[in-house]
C-alpha cells in the first residue's frame, strides 16, 4: 500500500515537474477562442506542439509546422516522418504522463474522440489545449487557417485553402452538369456490413463527385443487409482499405457472386484509402479527386 502511493506520489512529483520546465521560459501570452467555445492562453511563440489526433497531425505537416511537433497518437501516419515522432497513445486513450514529459507548449486537440478528462487535466497542469471540430469540408479549411494562426504562418495557410479550393472546384464545375449521377454504395464495415450517412466526409465527397449516395440518411454509419444492398442496386460499389489486401480481394469476389448488381456486372468495384475519406485533413481533397475518377471516368481520364 505504502508502496503504490509512494508510486501515485512520484508520478504526480514528475508532471508538476516537466510542466515547470515546459512553461520555464513561455512568453507573453495571447487569448484564443477554440472551436468549442474555450478561451485558451497560447504562447506568443510555439515551438512545442503535441497533436491529440493523426488529422492533426497531417495538417501541422502540411503547413509547414512539422519541426514544431514533438509528439502524435498512434495512427499518425502520414506524412511518413510522422511516424518517427514519439507516440502518446491512441487520439481516443491518451497517455498524460507521456505528453507532458515532451514539454509542449501547446497542444491540438479533436472533440470527436480525445478523451475529455485528459484535455482537462493538462489545463489544470497549465498545458494550453486548443480543440477543433470540423464536421465538413469547408470546417477543415477554417481549421487549418485557425491552426496558421496559431503557429504564425498564415501566408502557408491561406495558400494551402486556395489550393484546396482550386482542386475541389475542378471537380464541381465538371459535376454539375452531369446529366446521369451514378448511385454509389460506400462499404466501410464488413460484417456488419457498414456505409455512410449524410452527416459524414464521406458523403460529402460522394455528392460532390457527382454520384448519389445510397446510404444517405440520418444515421452517421447505417448497418445494411445484403438483400438490402441487392434492393439498392448500386452503379459503383466502394470499399475502404479498413479492408486491405487479400480481405478486399475476398469482399470483391464474394459480391461478385451477384451479376444482377449493376456494379458488379459493369466491374466497377473499388478500393480506396479510408484515411483519405475519413480523415479530417487537406487529404480530404485527394479523396474527392479519387472518387470523382471512379464516379464518373469518361469526365476524369488522367490523375490531375
Amino acid at each position: 500500500m505504502i508502496r503504490q502511493w509512494a508510486q501515485k506520489a512520484l508520478s504526480s512529483i514528475c508532471l508538476v515537474a516537466a510542466v515547470f520546465f515546459a512553461g520555464a521560459h513561455s512568453e507573453t501570452a495571447r487569448a484564443a477562442t477554440d472551436q468549442l467555445g474555450r478561451v485558451v492562453q497560447i504562447p506568443a511563440q510555439v515551438r512545442r506542439i503535441v497533436s491529440l489526433a493523426p488529422s492533426i497531425t497531417e495538417i501541422l505537416f502540411a503547413l509547414g509546422g512539422g519541426d514544431r511537433v514533438k509528439g502524435v497518437t498512434r495512427f499518425s501516419n502520414f506524412p511518413p516522418e510522422a511516424e518517427t515522432l514519439p507516440k502518446v497513445g491512441s487520439y481516443v486513450h491518451l497517455d498524460l504522463e507521456k505528453i507532458v514529459a515532451l514539454k509542449p507548449d501547446l497542444c491540438i486537440a479533436v472533440k470527436d474522440g480525445n478523451p475529455k478528462d485528459v484535455i482537462d487535466r493538462l489545463d489544470h497542469l497549465g498545458i494550453p489545449v486548443y480543440a477543433v471540430d470540423p464536421q465538413n469540408l469547408e470546417a477543415v479549411k477554417d481549421t487549418i487557417l485557425e491552426i496558421g494562426a496559431l503557429l504564425d504562418i498564415m501566408p502557408d495557410a491561406r495558400s494551402l485553402v486556395r489550393d484546396m479550393d482550386r482542386r475541389i472546384r475542378r471537380i464541381t464545375s465538371k459535376t454539375a452538369g452531369v446529366t446521369h449521377q451514378p448511385t454509389v454504395f460506400f462499404q466501410i464495415g464488413i460484417s456488419p456490413i457498414v456505409s455512410a450517412g449524410t452527416d459524414t466526409f464521406i458523403h460529402e465527397l460522394i455528392t460532390l463527385s457527382g454520384g448519389i449516395n445510397l446510404a444517405q440518411g440520418p444515421v452517421p454509419y447505417p448497418r445494411f443487409s445484403r438483400e438490402q444492398i441487392l434492393a439498392l442496386s448500386p452503379e459503383v460499389f466502394i470499399i475502404t482499405s479498413m479492408a486491405r489486401g487479400v480481405i478486399f480481394e475476398r469482399i470483391r469476389n464474394e459480391w461478385r457472386r451477384w451479376p444482377q448488381i449493376p456494379a458488379v456486372k459493369k466491374d466497377r468495384i473499388h478500393l480506396i484509402d479510408s484515411d483519405l475519406v475519413n480523415r479530417a485533413s487537406p487529404r480530404l481533397v485527394k479523396g474527392l479527386e479519387i472518387l470523382a475518377r471512379l464516379i464518373h471516368p469518361t469526365l476524369f481520364r488522367t490523375a490531375p
